[in-house]
């Protein structure tokens, strides 16, 4: 629909790539809840640490694509006032109220069953990995009503697209996981953090090098590995050095979010680069890179005004009083 729209491929992968990361940053969120093990810490006051840093993304991606689609805009419109010619970003769709109203019907059955694989998994009848196949299940159910999709022929594309598109992100998860094991067996990821942590550097240089050490482990990792091999090694210091281990979580976090959006490893990258094939996977590199700089200038923020992630926690369940 973007590209429609007139929308570059780059840009429109880049912001589909990089929103697709905000789910591990707000609840629920499985690599919050091995972290919140991994350190002992509350889940809830995690959780609700997300949320500020969340919006503050959803913030700055927002700006950065109201700024990336008048900048589109205007050569666009540059290149019509030269030439003459027209481009589909320049086209304005006006709608009535009743078009609009009208259009909602369409969006019900999403709605029912977003609402179905929510209600599953906040109300506590399905695992997370259990609700995926109920949302899988639904949304079976919901085309097989609406489209009319019932024989094995109708069906066939759609589950051949699907074994398509799952046996290409299995083979990517699964040479991560090998990754994860060879580094755990070498004990390289273990053996980088102890480096660190015997330098005995000073507060911020600790947590600068531990930062840096998660992006490096990023490129070849999953976040839930990274958490495993290096958390019992890297909090004991920082806790030392008076971080706040809710905030310090939060920050990791979104590092590791980067992860999934930068070579070579860029899972969300992989995963646009076979939803849309036409798109050069270089322009979906060159797509994300400015979210993965609004990630970094993110994290900046956080360090210098930490209240973004810790005043709802301490709001709703009072200050923390261990670190």
């Amino acid at each position: 629909e973007m590209r429609k729209r007139g929308y570059s491929g780059g840009f429109a992968a880049g912001i589909i790539a990089a929103g697709g990361t905000l789910g591990i940053l707000l609840p629920p969120s499985i690599t919050m809840i091995l972290f919140a093990v991994a350190a002992e810490k509350s889940l809830g006051r995690l959780f609700l640490a997300g949320i500020g840093p969340g919006l503050l993304l959803v913030t700055l991606f927002g700006l950065y694509a109201v700024f990336r689609f008048r900048k589109e805009y205007a050569m666009a419109r540059a290149v019509y006032d030269a030439t003459g010619k027209d481009a589909a970003i320049l086209q304005h769709d006006e709608f009535t109220m009743a078009e609009r109203f009208s259009a909602l019907p369409r969006v019900i059955p999403f709605v029912l069953l977003l609402t179905g694989v929510m209600i599953a998994l906040y109300g506590g009848y399905a695992t997370p990995s259990e609700t995926a196949g109920l949302g899988g299940l639904l949304a079976l159910g919901l085309i097989a009503v609406i489209y009319s999709v019932w024989t094995p022929s109708d069906l066939s594309p759609i589950l051949k697209s699907t074994i398509r598109e799952s046996t290409m992100l299995m083979l990517i998860i699964g040479m991560s996981l090998l990754y994860s094991y060879v580094m755990s067996y070498l004990h390289i990821s273990q053996s980088a953090a102890e480096a660190i942590v015997a330098m005995h550097l000073p507060r911020w240089e600790l947590l600068f090098s531990i930062l840096v050490m998660v992006i490096v482990l990023g490129f070849f990792l999953p976040p839930v590995s990274i958490i495993l091999m290096t958390a019992p090694i890297i909090l004991p210091p920082l806790r030392a050095a008076q971080f706040d281990i809710i905030w310090f979580g939060v920050v990791m976090t979104i590092v590791m979010e980067m992860g999934l959006i930068h070579p070579p490893v860029g899972l969300n990258i992989f995963v646009i680069r076979n939803v849309a094939p036409d798109i050069p996977l270089s322009e979906v590199i060159w797509g994300t890179l400015p979210f993965v700089l609004l990630m970094m200038f993110a994290v900046l923020l956080l360090c210098f005004f930490p209240e973004i992630s810790t005043w709802l926690p301490n709001l709703i369940m009072g200050p923390d009083g261990g670190r």
